[in-house]
């Protein structure tokens, strides 16, 4: 009979396209992967890595057992939860994704609230952007994910996958207190023209936001400045440095020499749980999106 630990280092191999990455989605160290495939190969008696350079590839023969092995792991998934569900209790691991600000501002009042209501639950967090947040969450990497668009950005879903909105965060447009517009009462995109912006990098959904807002004004907006981090971006703008656009939600308190210039049209995005459909019936993605949803009011926000 086969082993289902090593069935399950070959299909993510075989998903995932390297040993490395497989080790680091299934937490093992490649050693160990490498040795459960080993291992599999003795007992199915079939050859199924070669060697290519410094790397593998599979085999015909382990594709075709990878693709089998990705049904077997579904059974086994649907026979785990069918037994959660009967025990009706929120137990086991419950890993969430969440981008930056939000990990900041809504989760730790929702994990306090995990952790002390259900002790059965061993809550795992990692933080990330939303496009790789949703793909982990349709790959099954990730339970439930904390993700955010915008009006004019809306972020698809792949099939298979649920959502429900927690709630909106409005932006605000900062600028150093030195700066020409500091004293205005609201500010449009036309009057935003010239400006040196701080924004996150290419390939974000704020950056892709604050590029189609302001194209759609008949303005390219100058991106000078390429930065991930908010507390970075407010540090930049204390010393005078370009403006930008930030939502409230774990902002923080302004440092000194930073005002908020508020933007008409108003920008807000919209922040949504998301989770794998085939996972409602669990207790603990059930437990986890109701306390998302209560957390909301309490968020941290500016």
């Amino acid at each position: 009979m086969m082993d289902l630990g090593r069935l399950r280092a070959l299909h993510a191999v075989a998903q995932y396209g390297s040993v490395n990455r497989a080790a680091e989605v299934l937490g093992y160290t490649p050693s160990a992967v490498s040795q459960q495939l080993t291992k599999l190969e003795r007992e199915t008696r079939t050859t199924l890595i070669e060697r290519q350079g410094r790397g593998i590839v599979l085999t015909d023969a382990a594709r075709q057992l990878a693709s089998t092995a990705a049904r077997i792991l579904e059974l086994v998934e649907d026979a785990e939860l069918t037994l959660e569900e009967q025990r009706g209790r929120a137990i086991g691991t419950l890993k969430i994704a969440a981008f930056p600000t939000a990990a900041r501002g809504l989760l730790p009042h929702a994990l306090a609230r995990l952790i002390n209501d259900h002790p059965g639950l061993d809550v795992r967090v990692t933080e990330t952007d939303p496009f790789e947040a949703v793909a982990a969450v349709s790959r099954g990497e990730i339970h439930v994910a904390v993700v955010h668009d915008w009006q004019n950005t809306p972020l698809s879903l792949p099939e298979g996958l649920s959502r429900v909105k927690l709630g909106s965060d409005p932006a605000d447009v900062l600028v150093p207190a030195t700066h020409r517009l500091a004293g205005k009462e609201s500010v449009r995109a036309e009057d935003l023209v010239g400006e040196r912006w701080i924004c996150q990098p290419v390939g974000s959904i704020c950056h892709e936001w604050l590029v189609r807002t302001m194209r759609r004004a008949g303005v390219e907006p100058e991106i000078a400045y390429s930065v991930a981090e908010y507390q970075t971006q407010l540090a930049m703008l204390a010393q005078g440095i370009g403006i930008g656009l930030l939502p409230r939600l774990g902002r923080g308190t302004l440092p000194d020499g930073v005002v908020v210039v508020p933007l008409q049209p108003a920008p807000s995005r919209r922040l949504y749980a998301v989770w794998r459909a085939t996972t409602s019936r669990r207790p603990a993605i059930a437990v986890t999106l109701s306390t998302l949803e209560s957390a909301w009011p309490a968020r941290d926000t500016a």
